[in-house]
C-alpha cells in the first residue's frame, strides 16, 4: 500500500532533516574554531520504482554531509609568531606524539606553540613535522612521511655551529704599486713577503671553537694580484704554513672582478681541516661574482673593507622564533646569531573535500582524496606561509541562520506527514465498522 511507503517517506525526512540540523549545530559551535572547514548537507532522492506507473511508492530522502574543505578561510593578524596560516592550498603535516610513530594528522589550524619541551603543538595537541636542515641549511624531500622530524629549536641553545659562508666586500687600490721581485705561494703566510692588503676573521669549528684566518692580497701587476688565505698560527690547521687557499685575483679594465681568469681555489668552498680534530664544513666564500662589484672591486680608492659576515659560532639563549613566507624555520639567538633550522612541508592532495574527518579540526587521507603531495610551501600548488597570521573559520553565521529556518521548516513537514498518513490508516480501519 502506498500509504507505508508515504509513511516511511515521511520517517526519513525526519531523519534528513534532524541529519541537517546537526551539521548547523557543528557549525555555529565551530565558528570561531581556528582553521574550521563548515560542512554543508545536500540532499540525495531515495526512489523505490523509478519504473512505476499507476502506483506510486514514495521513497523519501537521505542528507549527505559534504565537507567544504577546499574552502579558504579569512586570514587574520595574530600576536604570536608561531602562529601559522596557509594562504592558499595544502595542510600542514602534525602527528600526535613526537616520537614519529603517532597517527599522521593533515590541518590547516596553525595555531602552534612550543610545549614544556619546546616542541611545537597546536591546541588540539597536535606536533608539528617538517625536514631538519643540515649544516649547509639544505635538505632532501623523499615525498615521504617518515623523513620528517618534530619541529623543535630549544635544543640548539648551548650548542655550536660551524662556519659555513664567509661573505666579504673589499676595495684593493688600483694605484698600488706592484711588487717587484720573486714572490711564491705561501710567502705572506710565512712572512716573507709583507701584502699591500689583509683582513683577519674568526671562523668556527663544529665545537664552536674559533679560529683567526686572514686574507691577504699583493698586487703582481696591472689588474692583477695575487691572494692567500691562511691560518692564524698556521699550527691550528694541518695545511703546510697554514695555507688554506692561494692563486691570483684578476679584473677587468673597469675594476671590476674578473672572476673567470682568476684561480679558482680563492673563491670556495673552503675546506679546513683543524689540528684540534674538531669537525667543519666547506666554507663558501662569496667574495663577487664575475665582472660585478658585489665582491672585490679594484678602483683608486684606499682599500679597504666595505662589509663583511661569517657565520657560525657558540648558540646563545633562544631569542625568538621566525618562519618564512617558504616555511623556512630560524631561530634567533640573544646574541644576534640566527640559524636556519627546519623547513616545513605543505601537503597537498587531489581531492581535499574528500579528506576524512578528524576530532582536533583534522583529517587524514581517504580513497576519495587521491594520494599525498609533499612540497616547499608555495611551489607546485602548495599555498604559501604566512606567518603571526590564523585562518579564520569559514562558516557565515547568517546563513547558518537560515538554513536552521529552513531544516526546522521541513522537519515539521515531514512530522505532519506522518501524522496525516497515521489519519489516513485510521479511516481504513474504520471501514470495518
Amino acid at each position: 500500500m502506498s500509504l507505508y511507503s508515504a509513511l516511511y517517506a515521511g520517517v526519513s525526512g525526519l531523519s534528513a532533516q534532524s541529519s541537517a540540523m546537526a551539521t548547523v549545530a557543528d557549525n555555529i559551535t565551530n565558528i570561531n574554531t581556528v582553521g574550521y572547514k563548515s560542512t554543508e548537507s545536500q540532499f540525495s532522492t531515495l526512489v523505490t520504482d523509478g519504473r512505476a506507473k499507476t502506483n506510486y511508492s514514495a521513497g523519501g530522502v537521505a542528507a549527505v554531509p559534504v565537507s567544504m574543505v577546499s574552502k579558504q578561510g579569512l586570514l587574520q593578524a595574530s600576536g604570536s609568531n608561531t602562529d601559522l596560516a596557509i594562504d592558499g592550498g595544502g595542510f600542514f603535516v602534525t602527528r600526535s606524539s613526537i616520537d614519529g610513530t603517532g597517527d599522521v594528522a593533515f590541518t590547516r589550524a596553525g595555531s602552534f606553540k612550543p610545549d614544556e619541551e619546546g616542541f611545537m603543538r597546536n591546541a588540539a595537541g597536535l606536533y608539528l613535522y617538517g625536514w631538519r636542515l643540515d649544516a649547509q641549511g639544505q635538505y632532501t624531500n623523499t615525498g615521504s612521511l617518515n623523513q620528517l622530524q618534530p619541529v623543535r629549536v630549544s635544543d640548539l641553545t648551548g650548542t655550536a655551529v660551524p662556519t659555513s659562508r664567509l661573505q666579504m666586500r673589499a676595495n684593493l687600490q688600483s694605484t698600488t704599486t706592484a711588487h717587484v721581485g720573486a714572490y711564491t705561494a705561501g710567502d705572506m703566510a710565512t712572512g716573507t713577503v709583507t701584502p699591500d692588503f689583509t683582513r683577519s676573521f674568526d671562523i668556527y669549528d663544529s665545537q664552536g671553537g674559533a679560529h683567526r684566518v686572514t686574507m691577504a692580497y699583493l698586487k703582481t701587476g696591472a689588474n692583477k694580484w695575487a691572494s692567500e688565505i691562511y691560518a692564524q698560527p698556521a699550527t691550528d690547521v694541518t695545511a703546510t704554513n697554514g695555507v688554506l687557499a692561494s692563486g691570483a685575483v684578476n679584473f677587468n679594465p673597469d675594476g671590476s672582478l674578473d672572476k673567470a681568469t682568476s684561480s679558482a681555489a680563492l673563491f670556495g668552498p673552503l675546506n679546513v681541516t683543524w689540528s684540534n680534530s674538531a669537525a667543519s664544513v666547506p666554507i663558501t666564500l662569496a667574495l663577487g661574482d664575475n665582472g660585478g662589484i658585489n665582491g672585490l672591486t679594484q678602483f683608486g680608492s684606499e682599500s679597504a673593507l666595505i662589509s663583511s659576515n661569517v657565520d657560525g659560532g657558540k648558540l646563545g639563549n633562544l631569542s625568538s622564533v621566525e618562519i618564512s613566507k617558504t616555511g623556512e624555520v630560524s631561530a634567533t639567538f640573544d646574541d644576534g646569531t640566527t640559524r636556519s633550522v627546519f623547513q616545513l612541508p605543505i601537503a597537498t592532495f587531489q581531492n581535499p573535500d574528500g579528506l576524512t574527518r578528524l576530532s582536533g579540526n583534522a583529517y587524514t587521507i581517504s580513497k576519495q582524496s587521491g594520494g599525498m603531495t609533499l612540497n616547499q610551501p608555495g611551489s607546485l600548488g602548495a599555498g604559501g606561509i604566512a606567518a603571526g597570521s590564523l585562518e579564520a573559520s569559514t562558516v557565515d553565521l547568517a546563513s547558518e541562520f537560515t538554513n536552521m529556518i529552513r531544516f526546522q521548516r521541513a522537519y515539521s513537514a515531514s512530522s505532519k506527514i506522518i501524522t496525516t498518513v497515521d489519519d489516513m490508516l485510521r479511516e481504513v480501519s474504520d471501514l470495518k465498522r
